[in-house]
């Protein structure tokens, strides 16, 4: 299985976890994955943070998802805080253990760390990770778009000339960071095109689920709520299962509108929960019609 030609044959589910912490108490992802099991998904991406042996552990738990549960899993791999040498070791944990499929992301800064400054670092940004794991050989690659623009972005512009750059080294599909607009994402196609980006880009969802994690991850990540959707929010923040009720209607409505307008799937920000995503997944596959799309936008 090829996840960028799964991609270019049918709309595509599929779920984001995270390791729990610390990364050696993995019983409780592993619960997650078999909750998760009966929904079907294309294939899982399963993040971690940099430290405490967290890459070997992202091997392992890839690998026993794929064995386990017969689920296509994506690892990912951040290269600003990795030497090459470390970056080596880690693809070769995943090729031994079967893990064929890698997101490659620059990672998160340090804590007062500029990427201005990290001309010290072997990968200072995305574009340098997927060259290497290109030169080596044997993993597919995929990598992360930002349809409201990248926080650290000069500009629009410069941002996408990052993408580009991502995909003409290797890069076989995108994901993008979550968002609430679609036109943020239509938009963002239309322009990756225009910029010579050809490969598959799945719009990345996040059901709303929690007043003050939303307001955090739309902070840190530069994204906009819509004016109707951030009024309902502000009514509705003090009756946690009157918003998780609105967040999951908000995102089934949000992806039947992708998925008609040629999106090729709907990679899901799960934040290592079920309910909400299940329900969006179950409304979204009782509406056959809908979910398949009149047209490819890729």
């Amino acid at each position: 299985m090829i996840i960028a030609a799964l991609l270019d044959k049918k709309p595509a589910f599929s779920f984001e976890l995270f390791l729990p912490r610390p990364p050696e108490a993995l019983d409780p992802l592993f619960d997650l994955v078999r909750e998760l099991a009966p929904l079907m998904p294309s294939y899982i991406t399963l993040t971690y943070r940099a430290g405490d042996g967290a890459q070997d552990k992202n091997a392992a738990a890839a690998a026993r998802i794929q064995k386990d549960f017969g689920i296509p899993t994506v690892s990912h791999m951040t290269g600003f805080l990795h030497t090459r040498r470390e970056i080596s070791k880690f693809l070769d944990r995943l090729a031994e253990r079967g893990v064929s499929h890698v997101l490659a992301l620059r990672g998160d800064l340090p804590e007062g760390a500029r990427a201005s400054s990290a001309g010290d670092r072997e990968f200072p940004n995305a574009v340098d990770l997927v060259r290497f794991i290109r030169t080596r050989g044997g993993f597919r690659i995929g990598v992360a778009g930002y349809p409201e623009t990248h926080p650290e972005a000069a500009s629009p512009d410069d941002d996408m000339r990052h993408l580009a750059a991502k995909v003409r080294c290797g890069g076989e599909w995108v994901t993008t960071q979550l968002f609430f607009d679609n036109a943020s994402y239509f938009g963002f196609v239309e322009r990756a095109r225009k910029a010579g980006v050809h490969v598959p880009v799945v719009p990345g969802i996040m059901p709303v689920t929690n007043y003050s994690q939303l307001k955090r991850f739309s902070a840190l990540c530069g994204v906009r709520l819509p004016a109707p959707m951030r009024e309902q929010v502000e009514e509705l923040k003090d009756s946690p299962e009157a918003l998780a009720a609105f967040g999951v209607d908000y995102a089934t409505r949000q992806c039947r509108e992708l998925l008609a307008g040629g999106a090729p799937g709907i990679h899901f920000y799960t934040l290592n929960r079920t309910r909400a995503t299940a329900e969006i997944l179950s409304r979204l596959r009782s509406l056959q019609a809908p979910i398949e799309p009149p047209r490819r936008i890729y």
